[in-house]
């Protein structure tokens, strides 16, 4: 399952980031990393950003970035 579609109000574990180079870096810069856990907080009402905390921080994440993110 990837962070994408994982449902409003969860907390999931981060067990692969997909992507290369720059872009994966940048995810990774972020602080989602493997192991991390991930709180959906909310999403944006046409859908895209998606609303997370992790590490105690919100972040905003595109759709596609989120569908690079693979979670338990």
């Amino acid at each position: 399952m990837t962070l994408k579609e994982t449902a409003i109000g969860r907390t999931v574990t981060v067990t692969r980031i997909g992507g290369e180079g720059a872009l994966k870096r940048h995810i990774m810069d972020m602080g989602i990393t493997k192991g991390v856990s991930v709180y959906v907080r909310k999403v944006a009402p046409l859908g895209d950003p998606i609303e997370i905390t992790v590490r105690g921080y919100e972040l905003s994440l595109r759709k596609a970035d989120a569908a690079l993110i693979e979670v338990r």
